[in-house]
């Protein structure tokens, strides 16, 4: 693991205040309850709750309270910058895909090639898919219908097909960008975007089968319920017109197309490492984030859009109504940013520092443990990894490209632990899939943890390698 000096911690920061560890470690401390009270108890909005917890984090550090706004304005305004428009460029693709039908194709495709044993695998590969691009729970609204309609028609157990693919969903929304979640903490952590997504999917790959599938065997004998009757319906909640569907190879292609530029340019980056080469200047270009995304959003538009029958009018109305709902995701990254910038002004990266030498904890478990924490309190994923990603974002200064990476996927790992009554999501499965709340904690709850310790898991075998 990689060390930071103190001298490096310094340039890296310009401190708001001077106050001992102490006061620090009580101000975040209390700064975090208080957005954990907000959240849960007052039912506040998390973006309120990020706010007001910011203000009262850095006055408690003895900050003054202008440069307190300093920090959490200027943070909140880079980490839009930096994830914005990749976030809107996901819902933009992510709404296409769900309106002209291909994620319809995607599924009925791979459902008529699966039988028997086959089906958990193929909702797990369904799941993953789908998933790239769309947030957890517009996944869950899209998928849910057609896991109700597998397991009713082919007589199986609710979970053995349900969380196949909720890991699907799980896992892509944890570790792989474009999600909020990672993008986050790769803006965070100025982590390589390529080289995270490379690592994602390989902690991904083996995690999702592990939590998906495998654990699906045991969780239909824990709770052998089956599927309740609810129409097979699109996300609109209405019938999918399968005449007018986009093909299934050119459907899988246009989702798989950012993934597989920004790839490329990960493993050109490794091979080549010259700055000047032409090849490299061209896939340092096509495989940045922004024009990957812009470039399956703009090839959408035909293979999936244009292919559907859709005409321009409702191309417009469709992107239009893609971006309306994440207005509040941005909001709450936004904030979260402002709260890890007003974490790392304050000074808190010396204190986690000095914590961490003295302790000896690695890094990466550390940055576990913290995002695991804030995720058991405030049941968002997404806030955990912010917060997080803020916390130990000093301590990536000097890490080697693999081992920010790595970073990265511990704290989403730990994001995703233990999800509970305080998550929305825990909730959304319970409901769809008519569980008690006891019969959804040695589910979805347990499928949670497994994602989340055998995703650390992973992530500290690479790190032994890499």
């Amino acid at each position: 693991m990689t060390s930071l000096s103190v001298e490096t911690l310094a340039a890296a920061a310009a401190p708001i205040t001077s106050a001992g560890n102490a006061q620090l470690g009580i101000a975040v401390l209390a700064g975090i309850a208080l957005i954990v009270l907000l959240i849960t108890r007052l039912k506040m909005h998390a973006f309120l709750a990020l706010t007001i917890g910011s203000l009262a984090l850095g006055v408690l550090a003895g900050a003054p309270l202008d440069k307190t706004i300093t920090s959490f304005t200027a943070g909140l305004g880079s980490t839009v910058a930096g994830v914005g428009v990749l976030i809107a460029l996901g819902a933009i693709l992510g709404k296409l895909l769900a309106d002209s039908g291909g994620a319809d194709e995607i599924v009925d495709t791979i459902l008529a090639r699966a039988k028997g044993r086959a089906m958990p695998w193929a909702m797990v590969l369904i799941a993953s898919v789908i998933g790239l691009p769309l947030f957890f729970e517009v996944g869950i609204v899209l998928l849910i219908p057609v896991v109700l309609l597998v397991a009713r028609r082919g007589n199986y157990s609710l979970m053995r097909i349900g969380i196949p693919a909720l890991a699907g969903l799980s896992v892509m929304h944890g570790l792989i960008p474009p999600h909020p979640g990672p993008l986050v903490a790769i803006d965070a952590l100025h982590a390589n975007l390529g080289v995270t997504l490379a690592l994602g999917v390989v902690v991904a790959i083996p995690t999702v089968i592990i939590a998906g599938p495998l654990f699906s065997r045991y969780a239909a004998r824990w709770v052998d319920i089956q599927a309740p009757e609810q129409p097979a319906t699109g996300p609109s909640g209405a019938p999918v017109d399968r005449e007018h569907r986009p093909r299934f190879g050119a459907t899988v292609a246009t989702v798989l197309l950012p993934v597989a530029l920004m790839l490329v340019k990960a493993l050109v980056d490794i091979v080549v490492d010259d700055k000047a080469d032409a090849v490299q200047k061209v896939t340092d270009v096509i495989g940045s984030p922004l024009i990957a995304l812009l470039a399956a959003v703009i090839v959408g538009m035909f293979t999936l859009g244009r292919a559907a029958g859709f005409t321009r009018a409702r191309l417009s109305v469709t992107v239009e109504k893609s971006l309306a709902p994440i207005a509040g995701i941005l909001l709450i990254v936004g904030a979260g940013g402002g709260f890890k910038q007003t974490l790392i002004d304050a000074g808190v990266g010396q204190m986690i520092l000095d914590l961490s030498k003295s302790w000896s904890i690695p890094t990466l478990l550390l940055a576990w443990l913290i995002a695991v924490a804030i995720r058991l309190a405030t049941g968002s994923a997404t806030v955990a990894t912010i917060s997080a990603a803020g916390l130990v974002a000093p301590l990536a200064a000097g890490m080697p490209t693999t081992q920010t990476a790595l970073l990265v996927l511990a704290i989403g790992a730990g994001s995703l632990f233990f999800s509970h009554v305080n998550d929305a999501g825990f909730w959304l499965v319970k409901e769809y899939f008519g569980m008690s709340v006891g019969q959804t904690v040695k589910t979805w709850s347990v499928m949670e943890t497994i994602i989340s310790v055998v995703g650390l898991g992973f992530v500290l075998l690479l790190s032994l390698v890499l």
